[in-house]
């Protein structure tokens, strides 16, 4: 059987962490950011943990994340 293809835009943007979670940036803090305030924009530069209604997903995408 051929080898499983990984999505490279998926992969990309998530990886493991120790325990096995998925990690992500936030969206929304590429443009339009007058309008957001300080303390919203510096919320959305840490990371986040992929909900588990998505990793399911995620981890078929991504066979070798």
């Amino acid at each position: 059987m051929a080898k499983m293809k990984t999505n490279r835009s998926a992969a990309k943007r998530f990886k493991v962490t120790a325990s096995g979670k998925l990690k992500r940036n936030k969206a929304y803090k590429s443009h339009i950011l007058t309008k957001k305030s300080t303390k919203r924009k510096r919320n959305l530069r840490k990371s986040a943990i992929t909900d588990p209604t998505n990793v399911k997903n995620m981890k078929k995408i991504c066979p070798y994340l």
